[in-house]
C-alpha cells in the first residue's frame, strides 16, 4: 500500500503539475551564500551546536555542519539557521 502512495504523490507531481515539495512531503532548502539556510518542511530538530543542526525528513535526516550557528527563527515545520555553513548533508533512511 505505501509503495501505491508514492506512486499516486509522483503521478500527481506529473501530470497534474503540483508542487513535489508539498505532495510528497519533501523538504524546501534555500541557502543565501554560506550565511543562512531556511529549511522549510521539516520534522523536527535532533540535534544543535554551534557547529551542527541535524533535521528529522520523512524520509531521512538533513546534517548541516559549519561554525558559529544560531537559530533565528524556528516554527513547527521551519527554521532559519545563521552562521558560516560548510556542508549540507542529505541521509537517507533507506540507504542500505
Amino acid at each position: 500500500m505505501k509503495q501505491f502512495h508514492k506512486w499516486v504523490k509522483k503521478w500527481m507531481v506529473n501530470y497534474l503539475d503540483l508542487p513535489a515539495d508539498v505532495v510528497m512531503d519533501l523538504p524546501r532548502i534555500t541557502l543565501v551564500g554560506n550565511l543562512h539556510i531556511y529549511i522549510e518542511n521539516h520534522q523536527g530538530v535532533l540535534l544543535f551546536t554551534d557547529k551542527e543542526l541535524k533535521l528529522a525528513l520523512t524520509d531521512g535526516e538533513l546534517l548541516i555542519r559549519g561554525e558559529q550557528f544560531i537559530i533565528k527563527k524556528i516554527h513547527a515545520e521551519e527554521i532559519l539557521l545563521e552562521g558560516k555553513i560548510k556542508d549540507v548533508h542529505y541521509l537517507d533512511r533507506n540507504r542500505d
